[in-house]
């Protein structure tokens, strides 16, 4: 079968090269700077929908106050897009509903990003920036992705960074509203920011620093203004973390040692049986068994009363009385002499202070009279 092409020469197109097929295909692929999906209006579908959709959502006790301030505000921005809201108080919930003038199909679901991003604590300021064509959201659910709460409270911590520094460059990098909340984190913005948002936050739960994907978005956030590296790879430039782990393995406690290798099999346990021929009990009569088993019973509830009667009596035993060591007499020599010591008080009593020892007054008497016997000597 011979293949023949629809058109005749004359209309058909030239065949590009190889390399012209290239750059049309690479100019297709790019989207121009400043353009924009143009909105939904009325004239896209004039007779509107046809069947009612709602959504309901329920939110904690403690946005009850604030919700009912702001909910005047909720329904006349929903209202703008033809979707009623109701706020159910004894209930706790939230419901959106479409109405007959409704034109666009996707906003009740607009409206349903909504009413979830307030029940997870989002300003309204922020959360209505959802009905914007060019603004998404996204709630990652981070509770159940760690065991211990211990950790997750340290991790979701490291995701908010010193005075929520961590956090304020995430959303300058992505162009996103990040709010963390409970066991979620909710993010609004555009698609791009909030694929990046969630990688971060999945990274940081699975303890993996948010501080090395905040400089790989740096990183890129500058390769991206070079319009000539927009086509190449970007892996050269970014910068690859090894994960080091500092603290050395736990050793068990048991270590099981493995045992060396033989090809013959353990030997086979005995079995009762065995053990009963062993012994010869399983030649004794099932009377005489009843009776040895009656009589290890009576031995054992026996040796059960010894030692519980030596433990009542210990109560009873008197403690060993400590030895009294005897002083020794007081030796006769070291005795102090007490009639010489009141003899030394009494003389010191009757001295003057400052008199002279009485030997001392006796040489200076003898002294004295010498002297007067040698003048008797000269005058004489």
């Amino acid at each position: 079968a011979i293949h023949r092409h629809p058109l005749p020469p004359a209309q058909r197109r030239p065949a590009l090269p190889p390399a012209a097929r290239q750059i049309d295909e690479s100019e297709l692929l790019t989207v121009p700077d400043g353009w924009k999906e143009p909105a939904f209006t009325r004239e896209d579908n004039p007779k509107g929908l046809l069947e009612e959709s709602s959504f309901a959502t329920l939110f904690p006790k403690y946005r009850e106050a604030y919700l009912r301030e702001c909910w005047p505000l909720v329904q006349k921005a929903l209202s703008e897009h033809y979707v009623n809201a109701t706020l159910d108080l004894i209930e706790g919930s939230m419901t959106v509903t479409t109405t007959k003038k409704t034109f666009d199909p996707y906003a009740v679901i607009r409206a349903r990003d909504l009413i979830k991003l307030l029940a997870r604590s989002v300003p309204f300021e922020q959360a209505v920036r959802i009905l914007q064509d060019d603004v998404a959201c996204d709630i990652i659910k981070i509770g159940s992705l760690v065991r211990k709460r211990d950790t997750f409270i340290k991790r979701r911590g490291r995701l908010l960074g010193p005075k929520g520094s961590t956090l304020k460059a995430l959303e300058l990098l992505t162009n996103c509203y990040i709010m963390v909340q409970g066991n979620t984190v909710s993010a609004l913005g555009p698609f791009s920011g909030l694929k990046e948002v969630r990688k971060v936050v999945l990274d940081t739960m699975k303890n993996i620093h948010p501080i090395y994907n905040i400089k790989t978005l740096m990183i890129k956030r500058e390769l991206s203004k070079d319009p000539e590296l927009r086509s190449q790879s970007w892996e050269r430039f970014l910068p690859k973390f090894k994960r080091k782990n500092l603290k050395k393995r736990k050793e068990p406690k048991k270590k099981n040692m493995k045992k060396e290798y033989t090809p013959f099999p353990p030997p086979q346990p005995e079995s009762q049986i065995d053990k009963e021929l062993a012994s010869g009990e399983y030649f004794l009569k099932e009377r005489q068994k009843k009776r040895k088993q009656v009589e290890e019973i009576k031995a054992k509830q026996a040796d059960a009363i010894k030692k519980r009667q030596e433990e009542r009596n210990k109560a009873f035993i008197p403690p060993k009385e400590k030895t009294v060591v005897k002083t020794k007499k007081a030796s006769t020599e070291n005795k102090i002499d007490i009639e010489a010591i009141k003899e030394k008080v009494k003389n010191a009593k009757k001295k003057k202070l400052g008199a002279l020892p009485v030997e001392e007054v006796k040489l200076k008497v003898a002294a004295d009279e010498k002297k007067k016997k040698k003048k008797k000597k000269f005058t004489t």
